[in-house]
């Protein structure tokens, strides 16, 4: 396993304008240890692409996903908006994503741009929406090599797809072969009544986790048994990502490199 750092694209670099605070965020992260980022990321087409790779190219770090989910909660897209061209503008921000993804590597994460259950529409018919805008968005990455990740979320900021057998279900469903699951500790504490079982249940079908305590802080500031968590994936065989999603409490640099502190304790990598 190895671990990743996320951190925002538009932030670091005031929505473009300055790419060498994102770039000193870059080497502090390669400093504490971490193999990648994950890259928080509103609109793939106001990215100067070129700047991004050579940012990443200077410190040497790899992009393990990009985060969609500042298209929902800044732009109000969503595969579930009752709006038909709302939908249709989410699908194609996604694919966005996927292009920016194929040039610069990791997954695309379908988070909470699912949406939820709006006023005035049923529970099925969202589901019929959120499924259909999963495999349209699948197809437009399977195009371009992408792989996407869906994330069960707690049912405090969605309506949909709380658990991993709700995760599992929505796979079947969706029968995209590039689709698997991102399962978020933060989320499966407040969901699963086990973390253990819940991720041998997903088994293969887990690509990429995220890595963030009960309070949604750095791994250690809460009560997850990381190193139980840690002992199952390593039973399981998992290969991919730890990659902390985790509030910048008290400061982003503190948390990010308590982060990979402890992470790198708990997978037997203490030495840089």
């Amino acid at each position: 396993m190895q671990i990743s750092a996320v951190i925002s694209v538009d932030e670091l670099t005031r929505n473009g304008a300055d790419w060498a605070a994102f770039t000193a965020m870059l080497e502090r992260c390669r400093a504490w240890g971490y193999d990648a980022v994950e890259l928080a990321v509103r609109d793939p087409a106001r990215v100067d692409a070129r700047s991004l790779e050579r940012a990443l190219q200077s410190v040497g770090l790899a992009v393990a996903a990009l985060a969609t989910g500042t298209a929902f909660s800044v732009d109000g897209l969503s595969l579930t908006h009752p709006d038909a061209g709302v939908r249709r503008a989410a699908a194609e921000r996604i694919a966005d994503h996927c292009r920016l993804a194929a040039r610069v590597g990791g997954f695309v994460i379908l988070g909470l741009v699912r949406g939820r259950t709006l006023p005035g529409v049923t529970r099925e018919q969202a589901e019929a929406w959120m499924d259909e805008g999963v495999a349209a968005v699948c197809e437009a990455g399977a195009r371009l090599g992408v792989r996407l990740l869906f994330e069960p979320i707690n049912r405090y900021e969605t309506d949909l797809v709380h658990t991993v057998e709700e995760g599992l279900a929505l796979l079947d469903r969706v029968r995209a072969p590039n689709l698997g699951l991102l399962l978020d500790t933060f989320h499966m504490n407040i969901e699963e009544a086990s973390i253990g079982q819940s991720l041998r249940r997903a088994g293969a079908r887990v690509h990429h986790v995220h890595a963030a305590d009960s309070n949604r802080c750095y791994p250690g500031a809460g009560h997850v048994d990381f190193g139980a968590v840690i002992q199952t994936l390593e039973g399981m065989g998992y290969g991919g990502y730890l990659s902390a999603e985790i509030l910048p409490r008290p400061n982003l640099e503190t948390s990010l490199e308590q982060a990979a502190a402890n992470l790198r304790r708990l997978l037997g990598r203490d030495e840089l």
